[in-house]
């Protein structure tokens, strides 16, 4: 391009570049690219007069290039695509015509803060520093799949595609997802707070060397998945605190050795799966002062060490066969938690009682793991035919399945009462009078009632009419509470 070609607009460019210098077309320093397609020549610049620059511009010896523009209006298309840009490329609040083209493409920096886009090409692009789209208005895909950026990758309060009623740019763009970063490499953090995406944002088998951070986010895709990030892999945390999330969120085989932290987060996803992380490893999980999830929850196979989820969080349909923790939090009786268990979509699941008995043991909290197990065997109870309900049904009510032992010690006291009474009123007859020892209706109760002792009362006294049908009462009742207990007692055991 001859240096005639160029309109004062380009010539103040063209002559700042080789000193690295800024040329700042705003007549507010407040002013964004929103309102620049009105713009008028004395802040355009043809794209192919900034692609000139950067890969032929001149240079001034103990000079460091660099572009450097603030409110222009940028016609044409910006394409670099596989160029290799030695010089930091920044174009804050300007308004794009056309969407870059930087796929493959090798970049120092590129900052477009502030700037108004119709999307962004820009997969397998290499930046040697930071990639910067903070505050922009890109009303078309942002594509950064297999992207490696050695420093960061910042959209705070960016907004991204366009919502349903609008119309795109291009009929394709209707199908694409918004936000595309598969497969990329982010050296540092992805900073997204105060985020808004209209359709999906895809992050599937992105490595961020350090966090994402999409707090106060708004991702929105109803009906649809709002975030589809299986496999994704984070140095440090994810968080997505006060984030809406209209449409599901998808984690699986994700790995998070910090933070999962969904707190104060609203699940949105009615009709399908609002939060699914099966096969997830994550340190801590935190969904404290979240709005009951609307939707399913899938956390079959996950691994945390921390799970913070209070009870009024847990949605009406859920998954969680296989999930495995160490802490729960809150801590709460075991009567709050037990109803969630009801909810799993596949029925009874033994592991998920044995999971939660087990967070409790770790607290120290033994009453309530024995609530968790009494609660399992009554669940599993239901499973069974009807025929075979009824031996549970005895163990329950006499020795809580082993887990209750003082209900034994109650009824036998009760029995004990009642043949005391009994028998005292009207003690029975000697079988051969003159031989029989002192009548003692306590310790004939308890030679009815208990199986193996005897004290000699049994045998020498025989009552009749319906004091023998209380002693026969009395034996059945005994070798069923002898039974039982040795059943819960042999469970107890076995437990140890």
């Amino acid at each position: 391009m001859e240096i005639n070609d160029l309109t004062p607009a380009e010539r103040r460019v063209w002559d700042a570049f080789p000193h690295g210098e800024g040329v700042d077309f705003r007549e507010d320093p407040d002013e964004t690219g929103a309102t620049g397609q009105s713009w008028g020549p004395e802040r355009t610049l043809r794209a192919e007069v900034i692609t000139a620059l950067l890969l032929n511009g001149p240079a001034v010896a103990g000079q460091v290039p660099g572009l450097n523009i603030r409110g222009a209006r940028i016609t044409g298309k910006l394409n670099l695509r596989y160029a290799v840009v030695d010089h930091p490329l920044r174009l804050r609040a300007c308004w794009f015509e056309r969407r870059p083209m930087l796929h493959g493409a090798q970049l120092r920096v590129f900052v477009a803060n502030d700037s108004t886009l119709p999307g962004l090409t820009a997969d397998s692009l290499r930046v040697d520093m930071s990639l910067r789209l903070s505050c922009c208005r890109i009303t078309g895909p942002v594509r950064l799949s297999g992207a490696r950026i050695a420093g960061g990758l910042f959209l705070r309060r960016a907004v991204i595609g366009t919502p349903p009623a609008d119309t795109p740019d291009r009929e394709e763009d209707a199908e694409a997802p918004p936000l595309q970063i598969n497969h990329a490499d982010i050296g540092t953090d992805i900073i997204a707070t105060d985020l808004t995406v209209h359709g999906q944002t895809r992050i599937n088998g992105t490595t961020v060397g350090g966090q994402i951070n999409l707090d106060d986010a708004r991702l929105l895709a109803p009906g649809g998945t709002a975030l589809h990030a299986e496999n994704l892999t984070v140095g440090t945390d994810l968080r997505a605190m006060r984030t809406e999330l209209r449409g599901g969120v998808n984690l699986t085989g994700s790995r998070v050795p910090g933070q999962l932290n969904f707190a104060y987060a609203r699940f949105l996803n009615p009709g399908g799966v609002a939060l699914r992380a099966s096969s997830c490893q994550a340190g801590e999980v935190w969904l404290r002062s979240c709005d009951t999830i609307q939707g399913g929850l899938n956390l079959r196979r996950s691994q945390f060490d921390l799970f913070h989820m209070p009870p009024g969080t847990w949605p009406e349909e859920i998954r969680i066969d296989g999930l495995t923790y160490r802490t729960l939090a809150p801590h709460l009786p075991a009567e709050e938690r037990l109803p969630a268990l009801e909810r799993e979509e596949s029925g009874y699941v033994p592991y998920a009682y044995e999971q939660l008995a087990a967070a409790y043991r770790t607290a120290g909290d033994e009453a309530a793991a024995r609530t968790v197990q009494l609660a399992k065997l009554r669940r599993h109870r239901r499973t069974q035919p009807r025929h075979t309900r009824l031996w549970g049904l005895l163990q329950d009510a006499t020795v809580g399945y082993g887990f209750r032992p003082l209900r034994a010690a109650g009824w036998l006291l009760a029995l004990l009462l009642t043949g005391w009474i009994a028998y005292g009123l009207r003690p029975p007859r000697p079988i051969k009078a003159g031989e029989a020892p002192d009548f003692n209706p306590v310790f004939y109760t308890l030679d009815l009632m208990l199986p193996i002792i005897g004290f000699g009362q049994e045998a020498a006294f025989a009552p009749s009419g319906w004091y023998q049908w209380l002693s026969y009462l009395l034996i059945v009742t005994g070798w069923i509470l002898a039974t039982t207990t040795a059943a819960g007692v042999s469970r107890a055991l076995q437990r140890q």
